[in-house]
């Protein structure tokens, strides 16, 4: 049986994405599809052919309802009373950039490409 090993060369882009008055949810959505190769005319699920995104104005996102206030992350080290618990206001005080980073990497596909995928995702 003959094998042969091909390269496919991939045209990555750089898209630049202002976070100015967009829900976290939303965006995490528009970035994902982005990085998963999925607004190209030659998209393929088991090929990593996502672009670059920068994002900018990331202190001025949107946050619906009362989530600075209620919604939870959770971390847990694998003892017993290691569940640890932190705030949205807290997290996105500290680090903003966490905030969306978690949501996007919860819509990318849960395979060997996340983490590729993921390391094209910077802020500004």
């Amino acid at each position: 049986m003959k094998t042969t090993n091909f390269k496919i060369k991939i045209d990555r882009k750089s898209h630049q994405i202002d976070a100015t008055d967009q829900a976290v949810g939303r965006l995490a959505t528009q970035i994902a599809t982005i990085l998963r190769g999925k607004n190209k005319a030659e998209y393929s699920p088991q090929i990593d052919n996502g672009d670059f995104v920068l994002l900018i104005n990331l202190d001025k996102i949107k946050f619906t309802g009362k989530k600075m206030d209620q919604k939870l992350y959770y971390k847990y080290s694998g003892y017993q009373g290691g569940l640890k618990e932190t705030k949205l206001k807290d997290l996105y005080n500290n680090r903003p950039e966490e905030v969306i980073k978690k949501a996007v990497w919860q819509m990318l596909p849960k395979n060997k490409l996340r983490q590729h995928m993921i390391k094209r995702l910077t802020f500004k």
